[in-house]
């Protein structure tokens, strides 16, 4: 994988992502749940153009943009074309599990990352690692062997473009977010 897997349309990048192995210093799993977002939709941070908060966006492809949510949570998100991006809501965890658990002070499996607030905290990724690239360490990922079955919703704690089908989820997991 390199930086042209991610230099194509958002939509097209969330959902090839499902199944791929996503590791932060070892750390992580499989992830199960993303969400597209492009530079001509409204949900999107890029969308009224480049800011200081959002330059990651337009940056590099296969680049790292994380912001933080309500003034709390932390969100990871992937840069694809210019002004788009795939935020990672949700991974399987497989590496690393002692570590999330102390990092998410949960035991419940199913939750250490379900949500990308909960993926930010139980990888320890956080806005040092705004502009980085998932292609160099500390990060890792693998695309599956086999992509898994998909399904689509809307997405999640948005008020714009609701109506876009662009949230993906490995079909029948049980690390999701939201149920669909």
């Amino acid at each position: 994988m390199d930086e042209h897997f991610f230099e194509r349309d958002s939509v097209i990048v969330a959902v090839e992502l499902l199944g791929a192995r996503l590791l932060v210093a070892g750390v992580g799993g499989f992830i199960v749940e993303t969400e597209a977002y492009r530079q001509d939709d409204e949900a999107s941070h890029s969308y009224r153009g480049k800011t200081l908060a959002n330059a990651a966006m337009f940056g590099a492809p296969a680049g790292i943009y994380v912001y933080r949510i309500y003034g709390l949570h932390w969100c990871l998100n992937v840069v694809c074309e210019t002004g788009s991006a795939v935020l990672i809501r949700g991974l399987e965890p497989t590496c690393g599990i002692e570590t999330m658990v102390e990092r998410r002070r949960t035991m419940e499996r199913q939750r250490l990352c379900a949500g990308p607030g909960n993926v930010c905290q139980a990888l320890a990724v956080d806005g040092r690692m705004n502009g980085l690239s998932i292609l160099m360490p500390p990060f890792s990922v693998e695309l599956p062997a086999e992509p898994p079955p998909v399904a689509k919703s809307t997405r999640v704690g948005i008020s714009k473009a609701t109506e876009r089908l662009w949230r993906f989820s490995v079909q029948g997991s049980s690390y999701l977010s939201k149920k669909r």
